[in-house]
This record gives structure tokens, C-alpha cells and sequence, in this order.
């Protein structure tokens, strides 16, 4: 049988290569990020494993390159993977910064979804999954763009499952707590965190399900609070 294929972006480092590791299992794999040469490690390992990968190297912040590269490409799921983080008090944020995470964490779902998820509704069948962050539904101190970039996210994604889930696409969101990612610049004892492979098999658990099944939603965190024994 010819497998389905996932585009995954972000899919260079962190939650995006261990998702596309992770369906490379099950699907063709089309490995989307700035950074070619990570891509090229990706591609490597997928296929020493067996599985098959395409690389598209794409900054997806940049609309005109986004359709180019990906308008008009079947693909049966969709990761909306990549993100930004500058967490930072807002009277510190820089317009460059706080514009950099708007384009990134936000204008980028309208660019890679438009391109894509047309044609899934056309053939009646796809999964579209964005991963988001706790942060969609909390505040905190340094996350005034953050934060307000995740509950962005939450808004587009469950609109956009009511919308389209009569033409059988069905959309969810994985809102992670922290994970021990090269997002932020941790430091200190980051063992209490998720790592990128649980998110990847929180990934793997929706597109695993049954068609007539949807989980729109996971909320997954770290079991304890940091510091707690």
C-alpha cells in the first residue's frame, strides 16, 4: 500500500524532527525548515531507519514562499509545528521581536494552512494539527506576546475543526506544558520536563485513531510542578 504523507514544519530540531521521526513510521515524510543542513541530518536518519523524506528548506513567515512551495502538494496530515519564543517583560520587547513571534507563531498557520487545506477538503480526507502550548490558556510574567500568540492559536485551530470537520478533515491542537527544547534558554536541571519524543507520540496517538474518531484537543504536562519530589 502507498503510504500517506505528513508535512511537518519546524521539522529541523526539538518537537518538529521528533514528530517527523515519529510518523516517518507510518507516512512519507516532507520535512519543512530554514535550516538545510538539519534537514539533510533528518533525511538521513528517516531513511536509515526505512522510512522516506522530502526536505523543503522555507521560511514560513514569508507568505510568497510559502505558496510557491507548497500550494497545489497532496498531503494527507498537516503538523503545524514551528515557533518562536522571546519571553521577555513587555516594556523589554522589541517591535522586531514581538513582530517575529506574530509571523512565526500566528500569520504562518494562515500561510501553510491556506496552501494546503483546500485540496484535503477537495479529496474529503486529512488531519490538520497544530501544536500549540499551555500557554494558550494561561498567563504569565514575560509572555504578554507569547502567550497572546497561543491563545491565537487555539481560536484558529478549534474554529477551523468546526469548519471543515463536515468535509471529513478533522483538526486538532496539542498544548504542551514545559518541554525541555531548545525553544527557550533553560538553564539548570530540565529532567522534570516532557521531552520532544512524548509530544511526538501525543502526535502519533491522534492520527492513530479512527477516522470516525476526533480528539481535538490534548492538554499534556509534565506530572509534577518543578522542584517537587
Amino acid at each position: 500500500m502507498e503510504r500517506k504523507t505528513a508535512l511537518v514544519t519546524g521539522a529541523s530540531r526539538g518537537i518538529g524532527r521528533a514528530t517527523a521521526l515519529r510518523l516517518s513510521a507510518g507516512f512519507e515524510i516532507v520535512a519543512v525548515a530554514r535550516s538545510g543542513s538539519e534537514l539533510a541530518s533528518l533525511k538521513e536518519e528517516i531513511e536509515i531507519g526505512g522510512g522516506v523524506c522530502r526536505t523543503i528548506e522555507l521560511d514560513i513567515a514569508d507568505e510568497k514562499a510559502v505558496g510557491a512551495a507548497l500550494r497545489g502538494l497532496e498531503v494527507d496530515v498537516l503538523v503545524n509545528n514551528a515557533g518562536v519564543a522571546t519571553m521577555k517583560p513587555f516594556l523589554e520587547l522589541t517591535s522586531a521581536e514581538w513582530h517575529r513571534m506574530v509571523n512565526v507563531n500566528v500569520n504562518s498557520l494562515y500561510y501553510v494552512t491556506h496552501a494546503l487545506i483546500g485540496g484535503m477538503v477537495q479529496r474529503k480526507r486529512g488531519f490538520v494539527i497544530t501544536i500549540g502550548s499551555l500557554a494558550g490558556r494561561n498567563t504569565f510574567v514575560g509572555g504578554s506576546c507569547y502567550a497572546a500568540t497561543k491563545h491565537a492559536v487555539n481560536g484558529f485551530t478549534e474554529s477551523l475543526m468546526l469548519e471543515v470537520r463536515d468535509s471529513n478533515v478533522r483538526v486538532a491542537v496539542v498544548m504542551p506544558g514545559s518541554v525541555d527544547t531548545n525553544l527557550t534558554h533553560s538553564t539548570g536541571d530540565q529532567s522534570w520536563k516532557l521531552t520532544s519524543n512524548q509530544i511526538a507520540d501525543s502526535v502519533w496517538y491522534l492520527v492513530t485513531q479512527p477516522e470516525s474518531v476526533l480528539v481535538s484537543r490534548i492538554e499534556i504536562r509534565p506530572a509534577r510542578a518543578k522542584g517537587t519530589r
